[in-house]
C-alpha cells in the first residue's frame, strides 16, 4: 500500500532544505493524473515557488546513440567538482504499444546518480510531443526549489518537436555525430534556429578528425543562418569518454547565459515560457473537460463511426461535438468560422 503524502507545509520545508526523498516524492506527485493529487501538487508548487528561478536550465537533445547520457554524466561530474548542485531530468522513451518505459538513465548515469549534490530522475515520455514528460516543467521548478543550481533536461531526441524542451530551458544544447549523417542536421533549419550551443560528440581516436571537419561544416551553416543574430551558436567537439571538450561546452553555455543577461533576453525568454506554459495548461484542461463530458462521451461513438465510414466529414463531426459540449454547459452556440 502506497504511503500517504505528508502535510504540504512540512513537505515544502523538507524539499527546500534539499531532502532528495522529498523531491522525488514531489515529482511523483506532479506526475500523477489523479485530480486530488493535481490539487495537492498545485498547492505544493505554490509554497515553493519563491525558491525557484535561480538555476541554469539547459536542454540537451540529439539522435539516439549520440551519447546524451554519457555526455550528461561527464558534464554533471565536472560541475559537481566545481561546486554546483546538478539535477538531471532524463526522459525515457515510452512504448507506443504498452506505454511502458525502461527508465534506465540511473543505470546509464550510475556515478552521477550516486554522487552527493546530484539528483537524477528518469521519467517516461508517455508519447508526449518532443519526447518530454508532461510534467517536466513542474519537476524543473521543484529541483530549483530543492537547491539545484543546474538543471539538465535530456530528451529522447525524436521528431521535429525540439521546441518543447527549448521552450522550458535557457540554453538549448544539440549533440551531433560525425560520420553517421548527423552533419546534415546542420542544415535543417528548424533545429538550427533553436540551437544555442552545438557539439559534435565522440571526437576521440580515429573519429577525432572527422568530428573536427563536421564541426567546421556545421559552424558554416550556423553562421549563415544566424548572420544577423545577437548570439551566434558555437559548434564544438567533445569526447565524453576521454573527458576532452566537456569544459569548453559548459563555458559556451555560460557565455550564452551571460549574453542573455546583458541584453535582457534571459528575462524575456523566461517570461514568454511562463505565458506559454499557462496557455498549454489551459489547453490541456479544456481537452480533459471535453473528453470527460458525459454528453460528448455519449455522442462520440456514433460520430466517430460516421467519420470512419466516410459519411461525415471530420470538420463537421468536430463542430457537432463542440456544439454538444457547449450545450451541455448551457453556453451559447459558438459563431461559425
Amino acid at each position: 500500500m502506497r504511503r500517504p503524502f505528508p502535510p504540504v507545509g512540512a513537505w515544502a520545508e523538507a524539499l527546500c532544505a534539499g531532502d532528495r526523498a522529498a523531491l522525488a516524492r514531489a515529482i511523483t506527485l506532479v506526475e500523477s493524473t489523479l485530480p486530488a493529487h493535481q490539487d495537492l501538487a498545485a498547492e505544493l508548487l505554490g509554497r515553493v515557488l519563491p525558491r525557484t528561478g535561480r538555476a541554469r536550465r539547459v536542454g540537451v537533445t540529439g539522435v539516439p546513440g549520440v551519447g546524451k547520457s554519457t555526455f550528461i554524466e561527464a558534464l554533471g561530474m565536472e560541475l559537481l567538482g566545481a561546486g554546483h548542485r546538478v539535477a538531471v531530468l532524463a526522459v525515457d522513451p515510452s512504448s507506443a504499444r504498452t506505454g511502458g518505459s525502461i527508465l534506465g538513465d540511473k543505470t546509464r548515469m550510475a556515478r552521477l546518480s550516486m554522487a552527493d549534490g546530484a539528483f537524477v530522475r528518469p521519467s517516461p515520455a508517455g508519447g508526449t510531443l518532443g519526447g518530454v514528460a508532461a510534467r517536466t516543467r513542474e519537476a524543473l521548478l521543484l529541483c530549483e526549489a530543492a537547491g539545484y543550481d543546474v538543471v539538465l533536461v535530456e530528451t529522447v531526441g525524436v521528431g521535429q518537436s525540439e521546441t518543447v524542451v527549448a521552450g522550458m530551458t535557457d540554453t538549448f544544447l544539440v549533440l551531433l555525430l560525425a560520420g553517421a549523417g548527423d552533419e546534415l542536421q546542420g542544415i535543417k533549419r528548424g533545429i538550427m534556429e533553436l540551437a544555442d550551443v552545438l557539439t559534435v560528440q565522440k571526437a576521440d581516436g580515429p573519429n577525432r578528425l572527422p568530428a573536427a571537419r563536421a564541426a567546421q561544416a556545421v559552424q558554416a551553416a550556423v553562421d549563415t543562418l544566424h548572420a544577423r543574430a545577437e548570439w551566434r551558436p558555437p559548434v564544438l567537439t567533445c569526447s565524453a569518454v576521454e573527458g576532452t571538450g566537456v569544459s569548453a561546452v559548459w563555458e559556451a553555455v555560460e557565455a550564452h547565459r551571460a549574453a542573455q543577461q546583458a541584453t535582457g533576453a534571459l528575462g524575456r525568454r523566461r517570461e514568454a515560457q511562463a505565458r506559454r506554459w499557462m496557455e498549454d495548461l489551459i489547453e490541456d484542461g479544456l481537452r480533459d473537460a471535453f473528453h470527460g463530458d458525459p454528453a460528448v462521451a455519449a455522442a462520440w461513438p456514433a460520430t466517430a463511426a460516421a467519420v470512419a465510414a466516410g459519411t461525415l466529414a471530420p470538420t463537421a463531426a468536430a463542430r457537432q461535438l463542440l456544439r454538444v459540449f457547449s450545450a451541455a454547459r448551457g453556453e451559447p452556440r459558438a459563431p461559425a468560422r
